[in-house]
């Protein structure tokens, strides 16, 4: 069952406070500031049924990215962009401060869903959250951005897939990526390098070597 956007609303604000992202801080978001004890409170809360609360922090993909279109304006202005697996809806907030003309977020997590409208109003632009799968669908935007979803081999064959059809339909498909092990390449040429700050409860070291791409038709 989608809890309702009253409790997924109240879980998010009590659990973050906004602040100013490192890499973007003209962008501020709903944070958490300890992983480990909220990471063990989605595990447990609503009979353990909530994912993995990717929403409440600024992953480094997601800052390279949302870096890059900030100093870039001219890539998005006028545009429709899609964000995929928004998270916190950090490079959607992005976009949008771009110039772009609309900003639709997808998320599969329906608190996801709630930060993205909670921390898009914290920046004064509108972000549509949409809460789906939409990757076995036909693309149709004119700009597609998703940062750090080469996490895994299936969502990687699962999002490159999607994301090279989209770049085949003449979108621009950028893509942020902290050095995954899956990240594929041999499909992506390199636009960007940025050393971004990460909550080490999170990651390996407390800077991470993060990269945006192209992807290729």
């Amino acid at each position: 069952m989608v809890p309702s956007v009253a409790m997924t609303t109240q879980f998010v604000l009590a659990n973050t406070r906004l602040a100013p992202v490192p890499l973007t801080p003209e962008v501020l978001l709903h944070l958490a500031d300890e992983a480990i004890e909220l990471w063990e409170r989605t595990e447990t809360d609503q009979g353990g049924q909530m994912p993995p609360p990717f929403w409440a922090f600024a992953w480094a993909g997601g800052q390279a990215l949302a870096r890059y279109v900030l100093d870039r304006p001219d890539l998005l202005a006028g545009r429709d962009v899609l964000d995929l697996a928004a998270g916190s809806g950090l490079v959607a907030i992005a976009a949008m401060k771009a110039g772009a003309a609309r900003v639709t977020a997808v998320e599969i997590d329906a608190l996801a869903v709630t930060a993205i409208g909670i921390n898009a109003r914290a920046n004064d632009v509108e972000v549509t959250a949409r809460l789906a799968d939409i990757l076995e669908t036909e693309p149709d935007a004119d700009v597609v951005l998703a940062g750090d979803v080469f996490y895994s081999r299936e969502m990687t064959r699962r999002m490159l897939d999607y994301l090279r059809r989209a770049a085949a339909r003449g979108a621009t498909v950028l893509v942020g990526d902290p050095g995954r092990a899956y990240l594929p390449k041999d499909h992506l040429t390199l636009l960007a390098e940025y050393d971004v700050p990460v909550p080490q409860t999170l990651e390996d070291t407390p800077v991470k070597r993060t990269t945006v791409w192209s992807v290729n038709p």
